[in-house]
């Protein structure tokens, strides 16, 4: 019989392993329409949905193992790193995909709202929160938009010795910041930051990438909290945050 393993669980959503089989049960079935249709129009390599019975979504494994794991040194080499960059190029330069990402007022209010919580309950120190919200800023500025992941982090990529097999976890992609995507893909991973770009192959605004890392971590640890995550922990969230004063 083969063994179940949880790979994630929360309230809105849980993945599970089954040998060479995973299973995503997600309470909101827009996010699985947008991960199918986003994994048949992505121009790179993507797992094959095996079925899907709503609630649930059947794919099957990646060859490979993931491009590491934030708060852990990856162990994948620097031509792994830039086939990443390779890969979200070709990427941003497919056919835009039908949803809209979020505007930009809308991402200034929310980070607003989670500078203020994060001050008002202590959870970082004052100096912390101010400094990357003025880095963060950089990121608030018109872009064109591409076809993004959305959630481009680097257990989502699948590398075999220097190739990408594969990207996962599609319910976030949308019309984006190109330079979002390469941010999030080297969060917590600054030492590869060159190598991604070199395989991108064209020149990107360092500072928006910087930005993107103190907005996104400002943004993500009230959910990461709430949902049973550490962004504690060493070489998460509050690193990457603290790195920026």
């Amino acid at each position: 019989m083969e063994e179940v393993k949880v790979v994630v669980a929360h309230h809105e959503r849980a993945t599970l392993r089954v040998g060479d089989v995973f299973l995503k049960i997600d309470a909101d079935q827009t996010r699985t329409d947008v991960e199918v249709e986003a994994m048949a129009m992505a121009p790179i390599p993507t797992p094959e949905v095996l079925w899907r019975k709503p609630p649930v979504l059947a794919l099957a494994a990646l060859p490979g193992t993931a491009l590491g794991r934030l708060g852990e040194p990856s162990t994948a080499s620097s031509s792994a790193w830039a086939a990443a960059g390779a890969a979200a190029r070709m990427l941003h330069d497919a056919p835009l995909p039908p949803w809209p990402g979020r505007r930009l007022d809308e991402i200034a209010s929310d980070l607003d709202g989670e500078c203020e919580w994060l001050v008002t309950n202590g959870v970082l120190p004052t100096d912390v929160v101010t400094r990357n919200r003025r880095v963060a800023e950089a990121a608030l500025r018109p872009w064109t938009p591409v076809f993004t992941h959305g959630d481009l982090q680097i257990t989502h990529v699948f590398v075999h010795g220097d190739e990408i097999t594969g990207v996962i976890d599609w319910s976030e992609a949308c019309q984006g910041d190109a330079l979002y995507d390469l941010a999030i893909l080297t969060l917590g991973h600054e030492e590869h930051l060159g190598d991604v770009v070199a395989g991108y192959g064209t020149d990107v605004d360092l500072d928006v990438i910087r930005a993107w890392w103190s907005l996104r971590s400002l943004l993500a640890i009230r959910w990461l909290v709430e949902h049973g995550f550490d962004p504690s922990s060493p070489g998460c969230e509050f690193d990457v945050l603290r790195s920026r004063v």
